[in-house]
C-alpha cells in the first residue's frame, strides 16, 4: 500500500534521493506519453474530452478550462481527507514541459499502423509512469489524488475506482461536444487495471514511522 502522507511526512520520510528520482521520472515520462496519445491522433484521454467540451461550451481555452478543472477536483480532496504535496504542484509543472518536449521531438506521424503504436505506447507508458509517481509517496496530482482518496475511502480496488472515473468523465465530456476516438476508449478501459499492475512493480519500501500515516488502501483486488 501507498501511504498518504502529509506534506511534511513527504520529506520526512526515508528514501528520499530514490523517491525524489522517481517522483520525477514518473512525471516525466507521464508527460511523454501524453505526447505519443496526442501524435497517434486517435482520441483524447477522458479527462481531455471533458476540458474540450467544456471549453467549447464556455468559450474559454484549453488551457484555462483545464486549471479551472484541476482547482476544483482539488476542492474534492477536502472530504477525502487527501494531502497535497509536491507531487502535487510538481505534477502540473513538470507534465507540461515534457508534453512540450515529447512534441517537439515526436514529428507528426500519417501512417496508421505507426499511428496505432504511438497509441498503445502511449497508453501502457501512461500507466507505467502514473504508478511510478504515485509509489513515490510525494502526493499525487489533483485527478490521481481524488481517485485515490476514493479508494481509502469506498475500500474498491484501484482499477474500478480509475476505471469507473475515466469513464463518467468521458460521459460528461461527451454530451458537453467533446471529441472522442479509439484513442478514448482504449485508455478509459485500460488506464485502471495498468495503474493496478504497474503500482507492485514500483512500490518503494518506506520506515515503518511511515505507517503512522493513514493507509490509501490500494488494494490488488
Amino acid at each position: 500500500m501507498t501511504p498518504v502522507l502529509s506534506p511534511i511526512q513527504q520529506l520526512r520520510t526515508g528514501r528520499l534521493p530514490r523517491r525524489l528520482v522517481q517522483l520525477y521520472a514518473g512525471l516525466v515520462l507521464y508527460g511523454f506519453s501524453m505526447a505519443l496519445v496526442l501524435r497517434a491522433d486517435l482520441g483524447l484521454d477522458p479527462w481531455d474530452v471533458l476540458h474540450q467540451g467544456l471549453a467549447e461550451q464556455l468559450g474559454w481555452s484549453f488551457g484555462t478550462v483545464t486549471i479551472v478543472v484541476g482547482a476544483l477536483v482539488l476542492l474534492l480532496w477536502i472530504p477525502l481527507r487527501q494531502w497535497p504535496g509536491l507531487g502535487t504542484v510538481s505534477n502540473v509543472v513538470v507534465i507540461g514541459l515534457a508534453v512540450d518536449a515529447g512534441l517537439a521531438v515526436l514529428p507528426p506521424v500519417d501512417s496508421l499502423p505507426l499511428r496505432i503504436g504511438l497509441l498503445v505506447g502511449g497508453v501502457v507508458l501512461n500507466g507505467l509512469a502514473g504508478a511510478t509517481y504515485l509509489a513515490s509517496a510525494f502526493g499525487a496530482g489533483p485527478r490521481d489524488g481524488l481517485m485515490t482518496g476514493l479508494v481509502a475511502r469506498t475500500g474498491r480496488s484501484v482499477r474500478l475506482v480509475r476505471t469507473c472515473l475515466e469513464l463518467t468523465v468521458l460521459g460528461v465530456g461527451l454530451l458537453l461536444g467533446g471529441t472522442v476516438g479509439v484513442g478514448t476508449v482504449l485508455y478509459a478501459v485500460a488506464i485502471g487495471p495498468l495503474v493496478q499492475l504497474f503500482l507492485p512493480l514500483v512500490a518503494v519500501p518506506l520506515p515503518a514511522r511511515a505507517g503512522d500515516a493513514e493507509p490509501a488502501g490500494l488494494k490488488a483486488a
